[in-house]
């Protein structure tokens, strides 16, 4: 099967070196020194969600070994949540498998040149949440956070824990670390203190801690 949609890929972008892979170790093994580090990755991650560990994991697993590769998650879940959970993990692309081949050839061309590409049909879909989210929180309004990293930094002006926000937001514990680290990256912020006191003059109406 892996080898089929290599040779598909292959056939529809020429000008590509497309290889197969059936895990993140098998691709790791085959790694040499004489590798130039530029690596477009496609990751199946089947109906698994973007902040599920074992994403979060590959996705580490990647960066350090090729940290200047491009990673586009595929995956079954094409709601706007997910594509955001994606992206919040530093992923250039999420691509449904629902689409065809030559989306997909397109999306990996566009971010081999360093675009991004989301699926517009998934997010216009889900515009409704997306804009409601936005309006309840001032720093996602801003533009600066996604509506879920927004839900985070609140979290954290009120001094909660990874694992008190992970219980309020529904999510992992791994997921909320992961959100605190793209915040702070976002900031420049070197704690968690100094994000709350960042986004104060953002968000007036809470107090910091």
């Amino acid at each position: 099967m892996l080898e089929c949609v290599a040779s598909c890929l292959q056939a529809r972008w020429p000008s590509g070196r497309i290889a197969a892979f059936a895990s993140v170790i098998d691709w790791m093994a085959s790694i040499s020194d004489d590798d130039d580090g530029d690596v477009l990755i496609m990751l199946g991650i089947g109906g698994r969600r973007a902040s599920d560990d074992i994403v979060m994991n590959a996705m580490a697993q990647l960066r350090e070994a090729a940290p200047s590769c491009r990673i586009v998650l595929m995956g079954d879940e094409e709601d706007a949540p997910q594509i955001l959970e994606a992206l919040d993990l530093g992923a250039c692309g999420y691509v449904p498998t629902s689409v065809s081949l030559s989306v997909a050839v397109e999306a990996m061309k566009l971010v081999a040149v360093g675009g991004t590409y989301i699926p517009a049909s998934s997010l216009t879909s889900s515009r409704k949440v997306i804009c409601e989210g936005a309006q309840t929180n001032p720093l996602a309004m801003a533009g600066r956070f996604t509506a879920r990293q927004a839900a985070v930094v609140d979290a954290l002006r009120q001094g909660k824990a990874n694992k008190i926000i992970a219980y309020e937001l529904n999510m992992r514990e791994s997921t909320v670390k992961v959100h605190v680290r793209n915040i702070m990256r976002k900031l420049k912020a070197k704690n968690r203190t100094e994000v709350a006191f960042m986004t104060s003059a953002q968000h007036p109406s809470a107090t910091p801690c």
